[in-house]
C-alpha cells in the first residue's frame, strides 16, 4: 500500500549547522535558483509536495545558523511555475497575521499553482516575533490557540464565500457577477472582527489544503476540527501509532470522516550508498552542532530549567514530568516521552537522534534500509505518509528523491505518477462539494454581499 511523501526545502537542512561542512554555500537559504532546482528534482520523483516552515521576526539564532528565510508563498509562486503535479505547503502564523490577508494570499497561491497549495497554520511563540509586531510579550498558549481557532473559522468562511455560478459573464445584460452568490463573512469574536468577501472565486480544489502541527491540547483540538493534514513528530513507533489513532478519533468526535484527516510524520534522513558512509556523515553533521546551545534548546523544548540538565543527563519520564514550565513544543515533548519510556536516552543522544534537537527521528542509511524503515512504520499504522526533512539539504534532498524514491516505487509503496491535478486529489482527500462542505456549519455567519 502506498503512502504520501512531502519534502522540506529548508536550508541548510534539519541540522541547522550543516552550512559549516566543507563545500557548503552559506547563502543557499536565499538562493532562489537552488530552490528551483530542488523543486524540479521533487517533481521528477513525483513527490506530493515541497514544504517550507516559517517564523516572523529575527531571533538570536542567526548568529550561528540561518533562521527563517524567504517568505514561503512568494517563493512557491515562482518555484511551482513550470511544474504540473508538485504541491506546495507554505507556513504562516495565525498569531501575527490577519485572517483576511492570509485567506487572500493563499487562495491566490492556489490559483497560481492550479490547485496545488496548502496552508500550514502555526501559532508563534517567539519574543522576536512579538517585538517585531509591536507587542510587549507573547500571548499565552491558551490565547494563541483560541485566536487560531477563531482565525481558521474566518479563513475558511472567506474561502467558502463564493457559490458556484457566481461569475455570470453576461455580455448582453452587462452582468459580470451575481452578488447573491457572493457572501460576506460577518464575524465579531473574542480576538477578531472581520466583515468582507474575497475578491476571487474558489480555486480548482476549492480551497488550499489545511495543514496543522501543534501538539498541545489546543493544537490537537484545532487539528482534529479543521485540518486535512496533521504534521507530527514521533521517536517511538507505538507512540506514533497511538497519536495517529487518537487524531482520527478526535476528528470523528467532531463529526468528520476519519479517512479525511491524514498524518504526515516528520523524519530526518541521511542517505548514502553504504551504512558506513551514512554513519560517517551523520557523525560529521552531529559534530557541527553547537552542543551547549543544543542542550539549552532541549531544555526549553521540554520545559526544563537549563541548570537541571547537561549533555549527559539521562532523560526519564519522571524528569520530564517534573518540568516547572510548559514545554515550548508539546509535540517534541510528547515524542520524547514516548522515546524515553521505551529506551535509555541521554540529552546528547537525543540531540543526535533528532537532528540537533528538533524532535524528529533521524534515519541514516542506504536507500534500501531507509525504504525498509518507512514501509515498516507505515505498515504499523504510525503514519499515513511522511514529511522528509533532509539532514543536509545540499546532499540528502537529491539522494532521497533519486535513490530512495525509486526503491519505494519498485516496491509499489510510492506513486510513479500523480493521481490528479490538485494537491487534494494527490493526497487522497475527497473533492470539496459546494453546499455539502464539512466546515460550513461551524464557520462565521455568511451574509450576501452588499
Amino acid at each position: 500500500m502506498s503512502f504520501h511523501i512531502n519534502m522540506s526545502l529548508m536550508h541548510p537542512g534539519q541540522v541547522r549547522t550543516a552550512w559549516r561542512l566543507p563545500e557548503r554555500d552559506p547563502l543557499a537559504w536565499i538562493d532562489v535558483e537552488r530552490y528551483r532546482r530542488l523543486a524540479r528534482i521533487a517533481e521528477r520523483a513525483r513527490i506530493h509536495a515541497v514544504f517550507l516552515g516559517d517564523s516572523p521576526g529575527l531571533g538570536t539564532g542567526i548568529a550561528s545558523h540561518p533562521e527563517a528565510g524567504l517568505e514561503p508563498t512568494v517563493l512557491f509562486s515562482t518555484l511551482l511555475a513550470g511544474t504540473e503535479g508538485l504541491g506546495a505547503i507554505a507556513t504562516a502564523s495565525s498569531t501575527y497575521n490577519e485572517p483576511y490577508n492570509i485567506a487572500r494570499r493563499f487562495l491566490a497561491l492556489d490559483h497560481v499553482t492550479g490547485g496545488r497549495a496548502a496552508f500550514n497554520v502555526v501559532t508563534t511563540f517567539a519574543p522576536a516575533a512579538a517585538a517585531a509586531f509591536g507587542f510587549d510579550g507573547n500571548p499565552t498558549t491558551a490565547d494563541r490557540y483560541r485566536r487560531a481557532d477563531e482565525f481558521l473559522r474566518v479563513v475558511l468562511g472567506l474561502w467558502d464565500g463564493w457559490d458556484d455560478g457566481a461569475i455570470v459573464g453576461d455580455r448582453e445584460r452587462g452582468v459580470f457577477a451575481d452578488l447573491e452568490r457572493i457572501h460576506h463573512v460577518a464575524h465579531t469574536g473574542e480576538a477578531l472582527r472581520v466583515r468582507g468577501a474575497l475578491s476571487v472565486p474558489p480555486s480548482p480544489q476549492r480551497r488550499p489544503v489545511l495543514v496543522q502541527a501543534g501538539g498541545s491540547p489546543g493544537g490537537l483540538a484545532i487539528g482534529a476540527r479543521w485540518a486535512d493534514v496533521i504534521f507530527t513528530a514521533g521517536q517511538d513507533l507505538r507512540e506514533a501509532a497511538d497519536f495517529r489513532r487518537d487524531t482520527k478519533e478526535r476528528a470523528a468526535a467532531y463529526g468528520r470522516d476519519p479517512s479525511q484527516i491524514v498524518t504526515s510524520l516528520g523524519v530526518v534522513v541521511v542517505v548514502e550508498s553504504t551504512e558506513r558512509e551514512a554513519r560517517a556523515r551523520q557523525e560529521a553533521l552531529v559534530e557541527s552542532i553547537d552542543l551547549p546551545a543544543a542542550v539549552l534548546g532541549v531544555a526549553e523544548q521540554l520545559g526544563l530549567e537549563p541548570d537541571r540538565i547537561d549533555a549527559d543527563t539521562l532523560l526519564t519520564p519522571e524528569l520530564l514530568a517534573s518540568a516547572t514550565r510548559p514545554p515550548a513544543s508539546a509535540g517534541f515533548h510528547r515524542s520524547t516521552v514516548g522515546l524515553v519510556t521505551s529506551s535509555r536516552v541521554t540529552v546528547r543522544e537525543l540531540i543526535a537522534r533528532s537532528g540537533g534537537g528538533g524532535g524528529h527521528r533521524v534515519i541514516a542509511g542506504t536507500p534500501e534500509s531507509i525504504a525498509d524503515d518507512l514501509q515498516r512504520w507505515h505498515a504499523a499504522g504510525a503514519a499515513d505518509g511522511f514529511t522528509v526533512m533532509p539532514a543536509d539539504t545540499g546532499v540528502d534532498f537529491e539522494h532521497f528523491a533519486e535513490q530512495v524514491v525509486p526503491v519505494l516505487q519498485e516496491r509499489r509503496a510510492f506513486q510513479r505518477e500523480y493521481r490528479g491535478a490538485t494537491l487534494r486529489e494527490n493526497l487522497g482527500l475527497d473533492a470539496l462539494v459546494p453546499g455539502a462542505d464539512r466546515f460550513r456549519a461551524a464557520q462565521p455567519e455568511l451574509a450576501p454581499a452588499l
